[in-house]
């Protein structure tokens, strides 16, 4: 049996040159933001802090659970509002 279809040529990178980098442009302008707005809101926070235990206090000394990491962060707040409005 023979295919008498025609066929198309493939798309090469050529046709499609400005795609992907128009679509890469975007999704690093979205992480971008993500990153921007995690840091702005503390998310990443936590893991900020097992990075600073175990770089200045090592392995000896157990880092706080996260539990109580966050509520000794708003203890210190509530001791120490700074500039907050509220």
């Amino acid at each position: 049996m023979t295919d008498t279809t025609e066929r198309r040529p493939a798309r090469t990178s050529e046709v499609r040159a400005g795609a992907p980098v128009a679509l890469d442009l975007l999704i690093r302008g979205c992480r971008g933001i993500a990153w921007y707005v995690h840091n702005l809101m503390g998310d990443n926070a936590y893991r900020v802090y097992l990075d600073h235990h175990l770089a200045n206090h090592g392995a000896e000394h157990p880092p706080l659970t996260e539990r109580e990491f966050w509520r000794e962060r708003m203890d210190d707040q509530d001791r120490n509002p700074g500039a907050r409005c509220c």
